[in-house]
Order: C-alpha cells, then sequence, then structure tokens
C-alpha cells in the first residue's frame, strides 16, 4: 500500500473530473473567448460558465475544496491534491467546479469565523455559486509580502467601525456577481506587532467603496479583475467583525495555507497541458527536414519537464499528507517550499513549450501565454518566494543556533 493511496471515491472523482474536462471543458475553451469577444466587455460573465456550473454540479464535481461533507466533497488534502491538478490545466475549470480563488479561502474563512448571518447572507450563496467574493490585504502603499505593515486604518466608532484606506490586486471584485469582501486593516497600531490587525466582511457596494480601477497582469485584463480600491469613511458594524480585534494575522495564515497548496496543484495541472502541447506541437512540425522532435535539444526538455513534474507532484502531495496528518503549522516548510517550487518549475515548462511553438506560442491561439502571465504571478501571489525561502532557512538555521558567536 503507498502512503499516497487515496479513498475508491476519490478515484471515482477524478475519473469522472478527466470525463468533465474532455467532454465539456476544453470544447467550451474556445466558445468562452468567442463570447467574450462578442461582449467587448473585458468583465462580461459568459453563459457558457454558468452552463459548466450546472454540469459540474450535475455530475457531483462541486465544492471539491471543501473538506466538510454537509457542504463539499469532504476530501481531504491529499485526495484533493490530483482533483485541484486535473482543474488547473484549464482556466476555466475551476470556476466551473466551484474551486476557484479567492472564493475558496474566503468561504473557509466564513465557515470557521463568520457569524450565522454572515452564513445565511454570504457563505450560503458562494457554496451554491450564485455569488463571487474579494479578498482585499494587498497596499500599494507598503511592501504587503509582510503583512503586517497593512495600513488601511480601522477605527472603533460606537458600534461601527470606520475604515480608511487603499488596496489593491483585490482579484474578484470586478467579477459580474462579486457583493462581498473579506477586508484586512489595522484596528490596534499600538499593540504587539502581530496584534495590530484584524479582518472584516465589507459588502463591495457599502458607502465609501470605490472600485478605482482594474490591474491588468502582463497587460490580460482578466475577467474576474484585480482591482485597486480605495475606502473613505466606510463604516462598518462591529458584528462584521471576524473573530475578534487582533486576530487578523492569525486568520490569514489559516487562510493562506491552504490556498497557497491549492495553487500549486493547479500549477502543476498547467504544467502537464503544457508538456502535453509540447510533445504534439514537436512531434507535428518539421524543420530542416525532420520533426522538430528530433532534435536533441527539445528532447532534453521533455525528459526535463517529466522529471520536473514528477518532483513538484511529490513535494506537493507529502505537503499534502502532512497538513492531513499532523496539521497545517507543521506542514509550514513543505507548503513554503511547494510555493516556490511549483510556479517557477511549471513556468519554466510553458516558456519552453512557447520556443517550441513558435510565433503561436505567444498568441491566443494556445493556451500557453496566459498560463505563463498566471504563473508568473504566481512567484508573487499569496508570498513572493524571496518570503518563503526566508521562512525555510530560518527553520534550517533553528537547529544550529547554539554556533551563533555570543552577543550577535
Amino acid at each position: 500500500m503507498s502512503l499516497f493511496d487515496i479513498s475508491e471515491r476519490a478515484q471515482q472523482l477524478q475519473n469522472e473530473l478527466l470525463d468533465f474536462m474532455d467532454a465539456h471543458v476544453y470544447p467550451a475553451e474556445t466558445v468562452y473567448e468567442e463570447q467574450m469577444r462578442a461582449a467587448g466587455d473585458p468583465h462580461f460573465h459568459p453563459p457558457i460558465l454558468e452552463e459548466l456550473k450546472a454540469e459540474a454540479r450535475r455530475r457531483g464535481l462541486w465544492n471539491l475544496f471543501h473538506p466538510h461533507p454537509a457542504t463539499g466533497a469532504g476530501l481531504t488534502n491529499l485526495e484533493y491534491a490530483p482533483l485541484a491538478e486535473i482543474m488547473g490545466r484549464s482556466h476555466l475549470a475551476p470556476e466551473a467546479c466551484n474551486c476557484n480563488a479567492p472564493d475558496t479561502g474566503n468561504m473557509e474563512v466564513l465557515e470557521l469565523f463568520g457569524t450565522e448571518k454572515h452564513k445565511e447572507k454570504y457563505l450560503k450563496p458562494l457554496l451554491d455559486g450564485t455569488m463571487a467574493s474579494a479578498f482585499a490585504m494587498t497596499e500599494p502603499g507598503v511592501a504587503s509580502s509582510d503583512a503586517t505593515n497593512v495600513e488601511l486604518s480601522m477605527v472603533k466608532d460606537g458600534d461601527e467601525y470606520v475604515l480608511n484606506g487603499r488596496k489593491w490586486f483585490a482579484s474578484n471584485a470586478l467579477h459580474k456577481n462579486c457583493k462581498v469582501m473579506i477586508v484586512m486593516g489595522k484596528t490596534d497600531p499600538a499593540a504587539p506587532t502581530h496584534r495590530q490587525q484584524s479582518m472584516m466582511v465589507v459588502p463591495i457596494d457599502a458607502p465609501g467603496v470605490t472600485v478605482m480601477r482594474n490591474l491588468p497582469v502582463f497587460g490580460y485584463a482578466d475577467r474576474e479583475g484585480h482591482a485597486e480600491i480605495d475606502f473613505k469613511d466606510v463604516r462598518v458594524p462591529v458584528e462584521d467583525l471576524l473573530k475578534g480585534e487582533g486576530e487578523g494575522f492569525a486568520i490569514s495564515q489559516a487562510r493562506l495555507g491552504p490556498g497557497r497548496i491549492h495553487h500549486c496543484m493547479r500549477a502543476i495541472g498547467a504544467a502537464e497541458r503544457a508538456l502535453e502541447l509540447m510533445c504534439k506541437r514537436a512531434q507535428s512540425r518539421v524543420t530542416f527536414g525532420k520533426p522538430i522532435a528530433d532534435n536533441a535539444n527539445i528532447q532534453d526538455w521533455i525528459a526535463e519537464a517529466r522529471i520536473d513534474i514528477e518532483m513538484i507532484r511529490l513535494l506537493t502531495l507529502k505537503a499534502a499528507y502532512l497538513m492531513d496528518t499532523v496539521g497545517n503549522k507543521e506542514a509550514q516548510t513543505e507548503i513554503a517550499a511547494i510555493k516556490v517550487a511549483a510556479p517557477a518549475i511549471a513556468l519554466k515548462i510553458v516558456d519552453r513549450a512557447i520556443q517550441v511553438h513558435g510565433g503561436a506560442g505567444i498568441t491566443d491561439d494556445f493556451p500557453l501565454a496566459m498560463s505563463y502571465a498566471h504563473l508568473r504571478t504566481l512567484r508573487l501571489a499569496d508570498g513572493p518566494d524571496e518570503v518563503h525561502k526566508r521562512a525555510i532557512a530560518r527553520r534550517e538555521l533553528r537547529q544550529y543556533r547554539d554556533l551563533r558567536p555570543e552577543g550577535i
């Protein structure tokens, strides 16, 4: 029996999801592009997505990320990993199965820390896929790789908090169905560093909230948007504070752990699809009298891609296994390691697939250019590579603290 054996039900879901991808998701990609072009609105919500969502629900491929059987699939992280990888092969699949960020993380936060009112008003429609949400933590004026830097002020005034500040890269904020945000800000600048921040539930149409612009990513205006948002005297009832004052940093860590590994799982799927496209292109295109696949350097790229994918998949599965068995805190090193390794390796494979495709690889005729943009962004999202490497190194060095010179 393998350490990474999964249940029969999880294997059935894999088979069902693979069939869903082949029968519905991949064919829908062209329809999606046609509907987006016809609408002329970069944030249009195309009907094909709702059709995919309905089919996913019909097949039982809904809320697969959610560990609670009552509201989700009830899978472990280890069981969910291959499913997230499969969904990562297409930019449509995660939303089609209601497994897309940042909604997944927000649903988990509302499940753990939300009031009954929050759960009825926001969590339920999020689980049903009829609402979208945003997560507002990153700010333009500070180095947000250190979450303790956030400056958006949350000042208590009677039975309300008054919010002032600016956020950006609030993904999903321009989604046509986005109704609510989870916002991180500073309630007590005088408190200990990791107790200064709090999180609140804020309707996106609350008075004083202004979505200023969408931030393109490598020139792509993503449909869900990455918004810059201004908060000016936004009044939030005390009951919309999550968990309690000073709990924002702790909530962010609880939220980002699973979110990071989900991103990595999907990155492996993107790498697999890039390798598949690279092999097909290399076999079918002829230069100087022979298929590109006959060139030694191309064969090296293909071999290295397979080796690299297997390595990051195993590290991801190990991280998922540890999260399930000893908890997210004990899996910190593995989560950080895979967050560095998976996007970087997937990015290298996509880059080589683009090279094999020639000029076609940088067009929208293939999914490679978009995949490259998203994967490059992933090296910054949920913490840049450097922050995760620093955390890993600190944990390694901690074993040898007694070797440091005295007084330093």
